[in-house]
């Protein structure tokens, strides 16, 4: 069993020292708290890389986008450019 890279003797130990600095009754709740706090973060971490992967998405979207219609606005501009060169050389 490893979990956060710790295995069960080092959980054994951080149990019987959180016994002995919380107390019986106190630890179930200090437990319950852990917990708590530990979904919290996990949704948090969720809710993130939710967003993240939407806004990933939408500007990818974005790009696609853009490529369909770069093609359309390169040609008239390669043409005026061309057209500003050649006046610049006379």
């Amino acid at each position: 069993m490893n979990v956060f890279g710790i295995g069960l003797p080092e959980m054994a130990v951080i149990l019987v020292v959180a016994l002995l600095v919380f107390g019986p009754k106190k630890l179930p709740e200090v437990g319950r708290s852990l917990g708590k706090a530990i979904r919290s973060f996990q949704e948090a971490s969720n809710e993130f890389q939710g967003e993240f992967k939407r806004e990933a998405e939408q500007i990818e979207q974005a790009v696609k986008t853009t490529a369909e219609l770069e093609p359309k606005q390169i040609e008239p501009a390669q043409s005026s450019h061309d057209t500003a060169g050649s006046s610049q050389t006379s």
